[in-house]
């Protein structure tokens, strides 16, 4: 159970943007009791230094390739959702509140990563959404699961909550750890995007496209080396209220075992496919436990580079 205090939480409000209609009632995987939260310090390691700089070619982040900016004329809504006069209360209030957590602690770790490096971080913002979302990189549906849009006039997280119950239920990964891997993976591709990788990864894609899906796995990987980095990171840190660690022993497995649940070999093998590893954009469940082992082992962004490995 990943603890952390209120007032973390609330910090982290202005980095989560709520587009849910609030019409569908349903139960998000917040449940239970989250305590305590995070003075951040003993953060080592250096940044990246622009990763990128390795190919000058383009790689793309999660997801890219939605299509063109439709505007479907979205707000925002509030926790709490009028309905015939009266008010309900979220039931998914407490994920929402350890999205907030997660995005401040996250983006915060990343901060001082790039201030180490005399950089200056561009942080980006969750979006939670029901069914359908429009983004500047065009309308995608909650089918798509979590997903990054690196458009220059986006750079944001999507996420519908119901895809937590379905990585719980059909993949078999549940816990708030599970939940808080998903969200440092896609911040992994916000950081990707923000140093240059993400364009070069693209660019590579164009200039090799018989390659293509190896780019992207090579990407996948590394958002999920940058998520074990978090990982490594919040490892050190200590709840202010209670003085426990914000992290156990047991979210770690927590995390490797959502990895392992959306790697491709295992969801090939789910829907009764053929394990084909040239059909592959994500990486296998042994490849994706072991670069978020990379990232949580080292802490260091560095150790990340994906891209200049010959075995993955």
């Amino acid at each position: 159970m990943v603890r952390y205090d209120k007032s973390t939480a609330d910090k982290g409000s202005r980095y989560v943007e709520d587009r849910r209609d609030g019409r569908r009632g349903r139960g998000g995987l917040g449940g239970g009791q989250r305590r305590g939260g995070a003075a951040v310090g003993g953060i080592g390691g250096l940044l990246i230094i622009l990763l990128g700089a390795i190919f000058g070619l383009d790689l793309a982040g999660g997801g890219g390739g939605l299509g063109q900016p439709v505007d479907a004329g979205f707000g925002e809504s509030s926790g709490q959702i009028p309905t015939g006069g009266s008010e309900i209360v979220d039931p998914d209030a407490d994920t929402k509140e350890f999205m907030k957590f997660l995005m401040f602690d996250i983006q915060d770790t990343w901060d001082g990563y790039f201030d180490q490096a005399g950089l200056a971080y561009q942080p980006t913002k969750l979006v939670i959404f029901d069914d359908v979302v429009s983004t500047g990189c065009g309308q995608a549906t909650s089918a798509v699961g979590p997903f990054y849009c690196p458009a220059p006039n986006d750079q944001k997280v999507y996420v519908d909550f119901t895809f937590y119950t379905e990585l719980s239920s059909r993949f078999g990964a549940p816990g708030d750890f599970a939940q808080a891997y998903v969200i440092a993976h896609e911040v992994g591709h916000h950081i990707q995007s923000i140093t240059g990788i993400s364009d070069q990864v693209r660019q590579a894609q164009a200039q090799d496209p018989a390659n293509k899906n190896e780019y992207s796995v090579r990407q996948e990987l590394q958002a999920d080396c940058l998520a074990g980095v978090w990982a490594y990171s919040a490892n050190l840190r200590l709840t202010e209220e209670s003085g426990q660690p914000i992290i156990e022993p047991g979210d770690i497995s927590e995390g490797m075992e959502a990895a392992a649940a959306v790697g491709d070999d295992r969801i090939q093998a789910q829907a009764g496919m053929t394990v084909d590893p040239h059909t592959w954009t994500h990486g296998s469940s042994e490849q994706r436990i072991r670069w978020f082992r990379v990232g949580f082992d080292g802490g260091d962004p560095e150790q990340c580079d994906t891209f200049s490995v010959g075995d993955l």
